[in-house]
Order: structure tokens, then sequence, then C-alpha cells
């Protein structure tokens, strides 16, 4: 979200910081080399210091890199400081003051100063360390390292329920039995390709190709400048405030309808309906670029990234993360998550990288034919090999 907004004040004439093209692209793209690091350095923070404190961490890198947007005066600054973000984005569990931030990026970023924008990003990580400093560590963590007392006042604390009640003993007694299992059956990462994990591994690298190569980070980061292009009455500032709204509204949808509807049908229904909207936006850009007017027909590529964007949000942006937790073995899920955010960092960037690149070098239609091309060849692989897992225990599956 920071992007849209950010790189086209950057580009211009006044601003303090002279940026060309090519920087923009590594401002924009950094952040998710960021991320890749932050998923392998705080994975095995989490089993020695907990939930509670990782996540406290995770927003110092943050506070510190939006610190440096506001002091900044040269581009390797912001790219350290980008660097420094994507490390939190990476390794946070919880979205909460990120997502909080997402839409008032877009809604006020074309409003105010860069550096006004860095303060208000910056207040959003201070205020969730001065609330979620009180809340307790997850209690599995505490059974983890024997502190059974602590886990039993976590566990009542988060539950708000009586210590010796029927139903508290039962849950207590049932996470124990988890902790245990989970200590006779440690895996390694070696185990994600033995034969009994491999069609797993394949299936959620599968996913995390169709999530990031329909180029949802692409159009998000530069729809500032994607919708620049297009001749409407409303500005592309405008514009990206009413993606970042319908995107908020869309992602809400998933909720009411992946665990009665299943995960395929809503990874099918996400990927036709984003081809249908990339495709829109290719053949109306490459009809541009080829000289064709089309002043009267630029409503049509904004409603396609709408279109896009809701069709996104239905399955592709959700169900990967609901069927990564169900295709393995509860003793292997946390190096297959590792995995997992590690290669979609790094598609991330790559796609983040090129995509400005391809933009300035042939032209933006051909590479909305390429997220199109993608996700039309993803969609295909989808329907052949990922299984329903909807209701299903890991062995039925």
């Amino acid at each position: 979200g920071w992007s849209s907004p950010a790189i086209p004040a950057l580009l211009s004439p006044d601003s303090h910081i002279k940026i060309t093209a090519s920087q923009g692209s590594w401002i924009v793209s950094i952040l998710s080399i960021g991320g890749c690091a932050g998923s392998i350095v705080m994975s095995p923070m989490v089993e020695r210091c907990g939930r509670k404190y990782t996540m406290i961490v995770s927003m110092v890198p943050l506070m510190i890199g939006w610190i440096m947007v506001v002091f900044a005066s040269s581009v390797p600054t912001i790219y350290v400081a980008r660097f420094l973000h994507g490390i939190s984005y990476g390794a946070t569990l919880s979205a909460a003051p990120i997502y909080l931030a997402f839409l008032l990026q877009y809604s006020i970023g074309p409003y105010v100063s860069f550096r006004s924008l860095a303060l208000i990003n910056l207040s959003f990580p201070i205020v969730f360390l001065l609330t979620f400093c009180w809340m307790p560590e997850s209690p599995y963590y505490y059974l983890t390292h024997g502190n059974e007392e602590a886990a039993l006042e976590s566990l009542r604390w988060l539950r708000r329920s009586d210590l010796y009640s029927e139903s508290f003993l039962l849950e207590y007694h049932q996470m124990r039995l988890l902790v245990e299992r989970n200590r006779l059956n440690h895996a390694s990462f070696r185990d994600l390709f033995i034969k009994r994990n491999r069609k797993s591994l394949g299936i959620i690298l599968l996913l995390s190709s169709s999530m990031q190569l329909t180029g949802i980070n692409a159009i998000l980061g530069y729809a500032q400048t994607i919708f620049s292009k297009l001749d409407l009455n409303f500005s592309a500032a405008e514009l990206s405030i009413t993606l970042g709204v319908v995107q908020l509204m869309a992602v809400s949808i998933p909720t009411f309808f992946v665990d009665k509807a299943g995960r395929r049908p809503m990874l099918l229904i996400s990927g036709v309906g984003s081809l249908i909207g990339l495709t829109i936006c290719s053949l109306y850009f490459a009809l541009n670029a080829m000289g064709y007017v089309l002043d009267a027909f630029s409503w049509i590529p904004f409603v396609a990234v709408l279109g896009f964007i809701v069709s996104f949000a239905i399955g592709l942006a959700t169900v990967p993360f609901a069927i990564l937790g169900e295709v393995f073995p509860k003793n292997i899920k946390a190096n297959a998550n590792a995995v997992f955010s590690v290669i979609t960092s790094l598609i991330v960037f790559t796609v983040l990288k090129m995509f400005q690149v391809i933009s300035d070098g042939v032209g933006i239609y051909v590479a909305f034919w390429i997220f199109a091309a993608s996700t039309a060849g993803n969609t295909v692989m989808i329907y052949l090999f990922v299984p329903e897992t909807k209701g299903k225990s890991f062995d039925e599956i």
C-alpha cells in the first residue's frame, strides 16, 4: 500500500529525494527480500522465545524503518528502511498493525507529505506494542518448556474460565497430549522431501506461484502509476483509494463461503475471475499501445482491476493458507510454513522488480499478458492436482 502513493511522490520534480524509475522498482521490491529474511530469522525464535515476544520484537524493525523514512535524504536509506519493513512483515504472525494501516496508506497517502505518511505508519506498531504487551504468552509455549503453572494461568486468562471446570481441564489435557506427541514426533526440513510429503510440498509451491504470479503485489504496489494511464474524471489517487476500500471489503468474503463451498471451488472460481480481469486489462493496454483511441473506455480496465481484486480475494488470497495447514502432519507444519514463506517472498520480489522493467522496456500490456497467462496455467494445474481438503483428516487427504 505505501509504495502506491510514495513512488509517484518520489518521482515528482519537487521531491526532496530524486529517484529513477529503476530505483523506484527496487524500493517496491526490496520489501520482499526483507520478508524472506524475516521468515528465516524469526521462525526459530518462535520456538525459543514464544509467539508473544517474537511478535513484539518483529515490530522493532518496522518502527526503525519508518523512522528512517521520516529522516531519509538518500535512496540507500529508503532501501534499508524497506528491507527492515520486510523483516517485520515476514516475521509477524499478527497482521493487525499492518492491516489497519493498509487502507490508510491508500486513502490519505496521496494527500499528505512523504514524511507525514511515514509518521502515520509509525504510529501503528507503537499502538500495537502498547496494547499487545499485556497479552499472555501462548499456553502451548509454556507446556513445551515445561512450565505447567504458567500454561494453566495463560489458558485461564484466554478462556476467562474457572481453573477446575470440566471443559477447561479437558482442553488443557488435550494440549498436553498434543505437545507431548509433537515432542516425540519431532521433524526436520529433510522430512519435507520424503515420499509421503512430496506431493504436499508440490501443492503448496503451486499455490504460492498461483497467488503471486497473478501480479497482485505489482498491481497494488503500482496502483497509482497504473491508474495514471487511464483517462477518467477521477485522479489516480482517488482511484487507488477505491481499490483499497474494495480490497478490504473483499477479504471478508471467503469467511462466509470457504467451509460451505470447499477449497477447490473457491480456488477455481478465484482463478477464472482473476484471469478475466487480467485479460481485459491486457487487451485494453495492448490496443492503447497500438494507437487506438480508447479514452471513452478507460473505465473498463479500472472495473476489470476491481473485479480482479475481488476474484483474487475470494480464493487465491486466503485458501492457500488453509490448505497449507491441512496437507502436512502437525510435526512438520512449521517447516512447511517457512518454506512457503521463503518461496513466496522470492516470487514476489521477482514479480515486483520485473514489472517495472517490462513496463518501461516493452509496455505495461506485456506484463499484464504474462500475469494472465500465468494465472491461466496455474488455474489448470490447481484443477488437476489440488485435492479437496474440506472436512477431511490428514490421513484422508
